[in-house]
């Protein structure tokens, strides 16, 4: 059971700001992919020593946190990241790009990238894993009896990936299937209430 302690917290003193949103846009079937809005560059960097004391109530596991040094550039980029990273604390932005760098250790071509549904797991030089993966569901609803490299050649024709990358893919998939899965139901949600509102508009115009 989890225990409720109420301790002291350094928390950043951070300055208030007003994102962008970015846009969902259609490219060849596949929603294209974009690139997170501003840059550490161009955001003035904060230190993260300047903090204030607070208390606050947090549960946490009978599993004590795993402290952890940084170096002082590397804080300063960290808090960089979290001034164009909105609803992100220091904490919580450490724990995010720590898992996606292992994530990207255990997959080799994986990246992660910003977009209109938030941070997703995509392929360096390709579309988005859940792409793939609708693809590849979509290629085996249509041909239940191809075989495996069948299977892989025919994605590989439709979706102009090579069948290496298509294997990395799917490998990210076995690992983190609710994660795919949860991404390839929002999509297809987006396309369905797409349609519908098209529909209604051509009923509209059409008299």
């Amino acid at each position: 059971m989890d225990h409720v302690h109420r301790r002291p917290v350094r928390r950043p003193l951070l300055s208030p700001f007003h994102p962008r949103r970015p846009s969902a846009n259609q490219a060849g079937g596949l929603i294209a992919y974009g690139q997170a809005p501003g840059s550490a560059q161009a955001c003035r960097p904060f230190r993260v020593d300047a903090a204030t004391l607070v208390n606050y109530t947090v549960v946490v596991p009978k599993k004590n946190p795993t402290p952890v040094r940084f170096d002082m550039m590397v804080a300063d980029r960290l808090a960089a990241f979290v001034s164009i990273n909105h609803g992100l604390s220091l904490s919580a932005a450490a724990n995010m790009l720590v898992d996606e760098g292992l994530r990207m250790m255990e997959h080799p071509g994986v990246i992660f990238r910003a977009g209109p549904t938030g941070r997703r797991a995509g392929l360096a030089t390709g579309p988005d894993v859940w792409e793939i993966v609708r693809a590849v569901r979509s290629a085996r609803t249509a041909e239940p009896d191809l075989g495996e490299r069948e299977l892989l050649a025919l994605v590989a024709e439709n979706t102009g990936v090579p069948v290496r990358l298509i294997r990395v893919a799917t490998g990210y998939w076995a690992s983190y299937p609710d994660e795919i899965d949860a991404e390839v139901a929002a999509a297809d949600a987006a396309e369905e209430n797409a349609e519908l509102a098209w529909r209604r508009e051509q009923e509209l115009l059409a008299g």
